[in-house]
């Protein structure tokens, strides 16, 4: 076999990750179309289409007028930050919280999905896990930041929280990805006055859920 592997170029011309990281987003800058975006909500929409590899991303990402100045602001009081999802929990990076506010920990990066007590309540009722996680978390979504990109039955009982209890969350990343109770869980969602960054349909997923919040922790750094 004669043939020369691929990496053999980028061994004889190096490019750094950061470098790579530039070069992708000039390209999506380039490639999509940015009407609808504020300078700031582009940065948080440009690194979610980052994350997805999918400039069409664009079309679906929603983000509410209050979004930004409601997530840098918790961000910087060191809101707690609550995931669906252990997923999302293990990629939100501490060290990128910690450049908003040094009181950031693990610990406050909060999932109840895999709780004993969760699971408990699931199997006896026969319903989802996420349901009784997003319950329990009501203190951490009261005044905090939550993240939905798996479960759209924890953001439909969210949802119940706003509309039955007042909870008020500081901003919330709405995107549960799959085709139950998906779409209904959205647009329930969207209607409640509560900031926002969202996916509207089917898509959504853990990788965006993450790649928004860590865009709003470089805004808030910077700001």
């Amino acid at each position: 076999m004669n043939k020369s592997a691929y990496i053999n170029r980028l061994l004889s011309q190096p490019v750094s990750g950061p470098d790579i990281e530039k070069l992708s987003f000039d390209a999506i800058d380039k490639e999509t179309d940015r009407t609808g975006f504020h300078p700031d909500e582009w940065e948080i929409a440009r690194r979610m289409i980052h994350a997805a590899g999918d400039v069409e991303l664009a079309r679906d990402v929603r983000i509410s007028p209050d979004a930004v100045r409601a997530g840098v602001a918790a961000l910087r009081e060191g809101r707690p930050i609550y995931t669906d999802s252990n997923m999302i929990r293990a990629g939100i990076s501490t060290a990128r919280l910690r450049e908003v506010n040094a009181a950031y920990s693990r610990e406050c990066v909060r999932c109840h999905v895999a709780d004993d007590d969760v699971a408990e309540n699931a199997k006896a009722t026969g319903l989802p896990r996420s349901l009784f996680a997003a319950r329990k978390a009501a203190t951490s979504l009261a005044g905090g930041i939550a993240l939905f990109g798996n479960a759209p039955v924890g953001l439909l009982e969210l949802n119940r929280m706003i509309m039955e209890e007042e909870l008020r969350p500081a901003l919330v990343l709405a995107m549960p990805v799959g085709f139950v109770h998906v779409l209904e869980s959205k647009e329930e969602f969207l209607a409640l006055g509560v900031p926002y960054v969202a996916v509207v349909g089917r898509r959504g997923g853990s990788a965006l859920a993450v790649s928004a919040l860590h865009a709003l922790c470089t805004l808030a750094a910077r700001k």
